[in-house]
Parts: structure tokens; C-alpha cells; sequence
């Protein structure tokens, strides 16, 4: 299979099993937020809720893209992606994936609402910074800017469903008249349908969002398994043909060579030569074969190590305003840098699948505890119809808008958690709120980063060590 050895094909094997069982923990773990109000309203039995929540998370998975799943894929240096040294590959995803999975299973058998986007991010980050602190590594660069915008978006979702909460709530409480919505729920009897009906669509609305943006993560963590392992096979989209990519190529290359090298300083100019090298080595590569089979074996991986190294240099250039570059010359080497990295970023669809029924089927264990939570430990009062609608609108809103339009990943616990916080407040101001929980799952919060990221780099470190 894939042409391993025995060995290395039972890691592959268990590595993939233990990204599942992430996805399962994830399923869990972070959906029950989404069936927490239905539950606790009475709106859906429980079985009923969480099939129901697991079959939105499923479809969600597939209806995502891969946008957030590239996200996470590129939170490592460019080295990491390019290293064709299998066992360091090995100690990479062996780190990550024990370090994700302990601190998951931790918070959750504590009842904490802790967020396995903070756990998988923060494990990545901490195998970059290890990459980078290797002795052996010289010209590793830590992936700053795309960490920047993921850690931006960790911070500010929840408070953004914090705030967009309050303000919903206060509106709800203006204009609508009925105010049973504003009232407890009754232990046993469900909502009158009108509200049943409200609670399922934004319980909805959050399984698939949270499936769309949180399975891409699952999918991004096996891409990167594969990649780690069968460098060669999952280099490039082995789906399509790499000899199209000669038209992105001849795109890049016009686009470099219009960039004004006299406006440029001498050390940008010397990084655009080097980029035109790169663009000729990529080129040479194609030259040298008539059709795929004469393409050498390794050739694959040196054209994702190419890809990768042309558009990260490349789109420095987009953003420089020296390169004096016209809108359609931009343009055009804006197109080419896309058009090859699109062979890059792929998932097969065998991996959508094994990702979505993991989440789909970790949505229907283990929910108790963080509806628990949820539900009555937020807030000093039981959860409101309104509160846990408006809650969960929100958390499904900035979470789709997060996938679909930034392409960054979040965390629909912590939106959705602030988002009940943001209900309670609305409904009788801070004291309404429950400090202890709040205190609890705050920690969880700052702690989840810098754990994880200590875990998996000092776990990278000693896997390096014995494989070495």
C-alpha cells in the first residue's frame, strides 16, 4: 500500500486511527454545545438531538471546502511540508497527536467547555516552534503571519458572540411580544412549536457550521499525516494532471518579470532572482519529461516543495508596493500562484468521508457533561428559549462567516459559551453571571495554547531523539 514497508505502513495506519479517534473526541467534545439547548429545553430527546446534530456535522464536513483545513496545514514552517526525511515526519504527527488528544480527553472528563480547535492549533504551533529550534535547522521560519491571523481569530470570535448575543437579546426582548420565549424551560414539557421550531434551526445552522469549520481541521490534521508519511504519493493531487500546471507557471514567470527590479531593495532584489530560479528549476523539471510516466519518481515532491516556495515568496511581491506592478500584471501573477498552489491544496474524498463519520459519530457520545455545563453552570439561572437561540444564531453566524469568507478556523465552544455568558448578562447584567464556571472555563482557555504547544514541542523533541 502506497509502496511502504511493513513498518511504516502499521504507523500510517495507526496515526490515521488516532486522527479519527481526535475527530471522535472532537464530536463530542464541541458538538454538544450544539445540541445543549434543544436538550436542555426539551425541545428534542436526546437521542433525537444528537443523531440529529451528528448528521449536520457530517454534511457540513463535505460542504466546507478545505479553506481552513490549508489554514492549519500552512500554521508550520515550509520546511516541515517539504522535509522528505520520513521519521522526522513520524516524530512530527506522533507529537501532535498526543498532545491534541491528551488535553481533549482532560477538559472534557473535568466537564470543561475547552475549545479541540485551541488544542490542535496549539500543537501545531508548538511542533513549528520545535522545527525551528532544531540544531539542524538553519533557515526554518516559523509561520508567523498565518498564525497571527489564526490567533486573531481565536480572540476575537468569541468575543464577537459575546457581544452580538447582547445585542440580540436586547432586540429580542423590544419587538417581540410573546414572552414565553423569555421564560424557563419546564422540566418535562417541550416549548410551544414555534419555539421548538427556532431551537432545531439554530441547533442546525451551529452541527453544520461547526462540521463545515472544525471537520476541516480533522481533514487538514490527516492531509498533514499523509503528507508526513507518503510524501511522494500526496504531494500533488495525484487526480489531475501536474503537466496543466505549466500554464500557471508561464503566468508567474510573466508576472516576475515585470516587477520593476531597480525600485526594489537590494535585498528584495536578491530574493526575486532567487524566486525566478525557483520558477526555472520548476520548469527544467517538465522539460526534462515528455509525459507522466517519465516524470522521476521523486518529481512530484519537488514540485510541491517548488509550489510552495514560489507562492509564499511570490505573494510577498503582491503585497509590496515597490514591485510596481499594474493591476492586471497583479492580476495575472495573483492567478498563477493560485492555479498551482490549487494542486497543492486538495483532500481526497476518501479523507472528507472518514472525517465526517468520525465527528458525525463522536456527536452521539458523551455530550452529558458540557450540556450540563451549558445549560445551568454558565449563569446563575437556567438557560431561557431566547437565551439559548440567540446564543446558538450567533455562534452558527460568526462561525460560517469564519469558514466561508476568511477561510480561519475557531472555536464553537468558546463562541458559544460566551455567547450564553453574553445571555445571561443581557438578562440581569454581570451578577447574573456564574464566576466560578466562567473563572473555569476562562482558564481552559488561556491554559489550552500554552499547554498543548509545550506538550507537542517537548514531545517532538524527544521523538526526534529516538528516531534519530
Amino acid at each position: 500500500m502506497f509502496g511502504l514497508e511493513t513498518g511504516l505502513l502499521v504507523l500510517l495506519i495507526l496515526c490515521l486511527a488516532a486522527a479519527c479517534f481526535f475527530e471522535f473526541i472532537n464530536g463530542f467534545h464541541d458538538t454538544a454545545n450544539a445540541v445543549a439547548t434543544v436538550i436542555y429545553t426539551n425541545t428534542l430527546r436526546p437521542w433525537a438531538a444528537v443523531i440529529w446534530s451528528g448528521f449536520w456535522n457530517f454534511i457540513g464536513v463535505f460542504a466546507g471546502g478545505i479553506g481552513v483545513a490549508m489554514g492549519i496545514v500552512y500554521l508550520l514552517p515550509i520546511e516541515t511540508l517539504i522535509d522528505q526525511d520520513v521519521w522526522h515526519g513520524v516524530a512530527m504527527i506522533g507529537a501532535l497527536l498526543f498532545s491534541a488528544i491528551f488535553w481533549n480527553l482532560g477538559t472534557w472528563y473535568l466537564g470543561l467547555p475547552s475549545s479541540s480547535s485551541h488544542t490542535l492549533i496549539g500543537s501545531i504551533l508548538g511542533l513549528g516552534i520545535g522545527y525551528s529550534l532544531l540544531p539542524s535547522t538553519t533557515e526554518a521560519t516559523f509561520a508567523w503571519s498565518e498564525a497571527s491571523r489564526t490567533g486573531l481569530s481565536l480572540i476575537v470570535s468569541p468575543i464577537l458572540g459575546f457581544s452580538l448575543t447582547i445585542l440580540l437579546m436586547f432586540v429580542l426582548k423590544r419587538y417581540v411580544k410573546n414572552k414565553t420565549i423569555f421564560k424557563q424551560p419546564h422540566k418535562r414539557k417541550p416549548p410551544p412549536l414555534w419555539i421548538r421550531l427556532i431551537l432545531i434551526i439554530t441547533c442546525t445552522l451551529v452541527s453544520f457550521f461547526h462540521g463545515s469549520n472544525d471537520g476541516q481541521k480533522g481533514v487538514g490534521l490527516v492531509m498533514l499525516i499523509l503528507i508526513a508519511i507518503v510524501p511522494s504519493y500526496f504531494a500533488l493531487d495525484h487526480t489531475r494532471n501536474p503537466f496543466e500546471m505549466q500554464q500557471s507557471i508561464v503566468k508567474v514567470e510573466k508576472g516576475l518579470n515585470r516587477i520593476d527590479r531597480n525600485s526594489l531593495s537590494a535585498a528584495n532584489a536578491q530574493q526575486l532572482d532567487q524566486l525566478k530560479e525557483e520558477v526555472h528549476k520548476m520548469m527544467d523539471l517538465f522539460a526534462a519529461s515528455s509525459d507522466m510516466p517519465s516524470l522521476a519518481e521523486d518529481s512530484p515532491f519537488k514540485l510541491r516543495r517548488n509550489i510552495l516556495v514560489i507562492s509564499t515568496r511570490a505573494d510577498k511581491f503582491l503585497n509590496n508596493p515597490n514591485a510596481m506592478l499594474s493591476k492586471e500584471e497583479t492580476q495575472l501573477l495573483r492567478e498563477g500562484v493560485t492555479e498551482m498552489r490549487s494542486f497543492t491544496e486538495y483532500a481526497p474524498d476518501w479523507v472528507l468521508m472518514m472525517v465526517a463519520l468520525s465527528l458525525g459519530l463522536g456527536t452521539m457520545v458523551g455530550w452529558k457533561r458540557i450540556v450540563k455545563t451549558v445549560g445551568e453552570r454558565i449563569g446563575k439561572e437556567h438557560l431561557t428559549y431566547a437565551q439559548g437561540a440567540s446564543a446558538e444564531f450567533m455562534a452558527a453566524s460568526v462561525i460560517g462567516f469564519s469558514t466561508l469568507i476568511f477561510k480561519l478556523p475557531v472555536s464553537t465552544t468558546h463562541i458559544l459559551s460566551s455567547g450564553v455568558a453574553g445571555s445571561m448578562v443581557a438578562n440581569k447584567g454581570m451578577k447574573n453571571l456564574n464566576l466560578e464556571t466562567v473563572r473555569n472555563i476562562t482558564l481552559a482557555w488561556f491554559l489550552t495554547l500554552p499547554v498543548s504547544m509545550f506538550l507537542s514541542g517537548s514531545l517532538f523533541f524527544i521523538f526526534r531523539w529516538l528516531l534519530d
